[in-house]
């Protein structure tokens, strides 16, 4: 119980901190006085959007996190490719983002360029449209600070800082701690894979000619092994698979729980129990739902001021997809 009590505590302590860093920078309410309907609009745009696609809030919830990611919480991801530049979003690793999802942004921003032109950011939007998403699929409100500035480039070689489906525990540790964010910080965002779809590419190295010694990733359930090969019938399968079959659209504690029985789909995913550290948040997540949605909020919040532009630093975008 002491490294449970300590995992909390430390991860408390690192958001904490960070709160009192972009206290200055990002603040709650943001736009009470210059847009007071802009969370309320943003909220209309994706409650319209879920009725007609019910999964969509994982594609913008995914989205958010790509744009922090790469150049920061800059609303990058959202650029279209144009003038022979190859953009974020047409990366290979966006590419299982629907097209669908950057429409909602767009509907969200017209609606916001109609009640309060040229004052609220695309990068805002992604990150209170991610938050809307999250309280969607029962992860709990939670309130999100605004200010952020729209940013001028997205390139698609950028998106090799993204980590992948088939990082270990150690490499996706790295990259975090690269962005400002902790080890608990990697493994509560995580938590995100408890909703939404994976395509077969990502993760059937662990299906097929795993290594000279097994066929298949000895750390995958046996039995969820054979039932992914059906799925994925060869290497080469493209079939959308629930990333968190038991709870695919609930914003839940499943995908723990899931990892504990070595139901992991990634690579990424059940790597989280290789070190007694790590599986120690594994363990208090899957056993206590109000710990890991309280947590995951806070880090939430902590990613989403990943090297933010605020001030007269950017610009705000009229239309998402272009920079002014």
């Amino acid at each position: 119980m002491a490294v449970l009590a300590s995992i909390v505590v430390y991860s408390c302590m690192a958001l904490c901190l960070m709160s009192d860093a972009v206290a200055a920078q990002l603040r709650v309410g943001f736009y009470s006085q210059t847009c007071p309907t802009a969370e309320t609009l943003i909220r209309q745009t994706f409650n319209d959007a879920v009725q007609q696609t019910d999964d969509i809030g994982a594609d913008l919830l995914r989205m958010h996190f790509h744009d922090c990611f790469v150049r920061g919480c800059d609303g990058s991801v959202l650029i279209a490719s144009a003038n022979g530049n190859t953009a974020e979003k047409d990366a290979e690793i966006n590419q299982t983002i629907e097209e669908e999802a950057f429409q909602v942004v767009d509907n969200a921003k017209a609606k916001l360029e109609a009640a309060c032109p040229g004052v609220v950011s695309c990068a805002d939007i992604l990150a209170f449209i991610a938050r809307d998403s999250v309280a969607h699929y029962g992860g709990g409100f939670y309130d999100v600070p605004g200010g952020r500035r729209d940013g001028r480039i997205s390139l698609a070689s950028d998106t090799s800082e993204l980590p992948g489906p088939d990082l270990r525990l150690v490499q996706l540790t790295q990259i975090f701690a690269r962005k400002g964010l902790t080890q608990s910080d990697m493994i509560t965002l995580s938590g995100a894979h408890t909703i939404g779809i994976a395509h077969c590419p990502a993760f059937t190295s662990r299906l097929y000619n795993f290594s000279s010694s097994s066929a298949v990733d000895p750390t995958l359930d046996p039995a969820y092994a054979v039932q992914l090969q059906q799925q994925c019938p060869t290497a080469g399968s493209n079939t959308e698979v629930p990333m968190d079959p038991p709870s695919e659209l609930g914003f839940d504690n499943s995908y723990y729980q899931g990892i504990l029985r070595h139901r992991g789909l990634f690579t990424s995913d059940q790597t989280l129990v290789s070190t007694p550290a790590a599986a120690a948040q594994v363990n208090l997540f899957a056993s206590n739902s109000a710990v890991f949605t309280s947590s995951f909020a806070l880090a939430m919040v902590r990613m989403g001021s990943i090297g933010v532009l605020t001030g007269s630093n950017g610009e705000i975008r009229t239309n998402c997809r272009v920079p002014n």
